[in-house]
């Protein structure tokens, strides 16, 4: 069944502020252009000022709420924050005994307003129960100390700390927050027994939600396919744009407010939608592909969103290897960038591998082809970075009328045949490309 949109389970307590919880939660989901499900484990009382009480829901129904969406729903992936009690951490390791989607785990041991979200005498099963679930798990500097019974006061121990909650079972950790350099703020990443921290610039003040922010978005580039420094990376990007829209709407701490660009989620459903077609993986170029989307009156390459990396082939498959990030594609961005200097309504384009017959069914459903011989470039063009693919458009468009749906060249030496098929937008483009499939 093909989606356009991608299917997140965040497992977790209730928070009727909506600032953490399953309600924040749902906010970045919903942000992210995805949709979330929500399995409610426990009630709390509580709103930007205070932590008042938190009551347990029962493991019985837990269960059925699980039960309840996997019987109906396909889940990309499995997030989960606060667990209550040791009942809870059961049910919900039952339930999830047959879920082959990825599980990210944030611990939630207390809340920003002062609470006890996980009760002491669980802490044992948490660690022998829940660690060993997750494909990626994030705690904050104190979490990891509790989880590890390492002490974090530099590099070293957040390597010992990590290395100690990867051997519990976590296949990635991720230890958030940390303070060693004045002014910024970092998240320490340790996978395959490589660690990396990735640092950020401190916005001062409190917030409420920036935790969720950052986890829901980890998990939602995990499911995408991701590998976890890139997905912490988009995370971090994430939940610090989340906090500087952050506002104080209650007597008590600001509230983060997730955000996402408008561009991204349309690219973004379009590269998922490409994902899932039949026979995707075989227009894949040795040179892999990139799918872009630029602002109305694009100027510059930074004016282009695009995979910061490539749409890779795999198999039968079809992976994204990066981030979308404007300036994150240099050529098919240059591409757009030139056709768009006569037909200003062309703003996305897409990269795919020459083919005879595709070119032949194009022109057979009335599209306009249009090409260029590579090989006649000048040489003081061929020697300027990005020159080729503004040059070659420039000319295959010189004299057209109406805007190409695509354009192509045979190659040169060293240099790889190809087809740009271009379009108003993300999802224009795309049924240009299913049309020759």
């Amino acid at each position: 069944m093909q989606r356009n949109t991608m299917n997140i389970l965040a497992i977790g307590g209730s928070d009727p502020s909506s600032g953490a919880g399953i309600q924040s939660d749902i906010r970045a989901a919903s942000a992210l252009g995805a949709h979330c499900f929500g399995v409610i484990t426990a009630v709390t009382s509580q709103n930007s000022s205070r932590f008042f009480a938190s009551e347990p829901v029962s493991a019985g129904m837990i269960r059925k709420q699980i039960d309840a969406i996997l019987l109906d729903f396909a889940v990309d992936v499995v997030n989960i924050g606060m667990v209550h009690d040791s009942n809870s951490i059961k049910a919900i390791c039952s339930s999830l005994k047959k879920v082959q989607s990825p599980v990210v785990i944030d611990p939630v041991i207390t809340s920003t307003t002062g609470g006890t979200l996980l009760r002491r005498d669980a802490l044992a099963d948490y660690v022998s129960k829940m660690v060993p679930l997750a494909h990626v798990i994030t705690p904050n500097v104190r979490e990891a100390e509790i989880l590890s019974g390492v002490r974090i006061r530099d590099y070293d121990g957040l390597r010992r700390a990590a290395e100690r909650i990867a051997e519990i079972g976590a296949e990635n950790v991720v230890i958030t927050g940390h303070r060693f350099e004045r002014g910024r703020i970092g998240d320490f990443v340790y996978s395959g027994g490589m660690a990396q921290s990735i640092s950020g610039v401190a916005v001062a003040g409190r917030n409420h939600g920036s935790g969720c922010n950052f986890s829901i978005a980890l998990a939602h580039q995990v499911a995408g396919g991701h590998g976890v420094v890139d997905s912490v990376r988009f995370a971090k990007k994430f939940a610090f744009d989340a906090i500087r829209a952050s506002r104080k709407i209650g007597r008590g701490t600001k509230i983060t407010r997730p955000k996402m660009d408008a561009l991204r989620l349309e690219l973004q459903s379009a590269i998922m939608r490409f994902q899932s077609m039949d026979g995707a993986a075989s227009l894949i170029p040795e040179v892999q592909t990139n799918f872009v989307y630029a602002r109305n009156g694009a100027k510059k390459i930074t004016d282009v969103v695009g995979v910061r990396g490539r749409i890779v082939r795999a198999g039968d498959s079809v992976i994204v290897a990066g981030n979308l990030e404007y300036g994150g594609s240099r050529h098919v961005a240059t591409a757009v960038l030139a056709a768009q200097r006569k037909f200003r309504q062309i703003r996305s384009a897409a990269n795919i591998r020459f083919d005879e017959n595709t070119i032949k069914k194009m022109r057979k459903r009335n599209c306009t082809v249009l090409n260029y011989d590579r090989s006649k470039e000048p040489m003081q063009k061929k020697a300027r970075e990005n020159s080729t693919v503004m040059w070659g458009i420039q000319n295959a468009i010189r004299n057209a009328q109406s805007a190409p749906d695509a354009v192509y060249h045979r190659g040169d030496v060293g240099k790889e045949p190809m087809i740009i098929v271009f379009g108003t937008g993300p999802s224009d483009v795309l049924e240009k490309i299913k049309s020759v499939i």
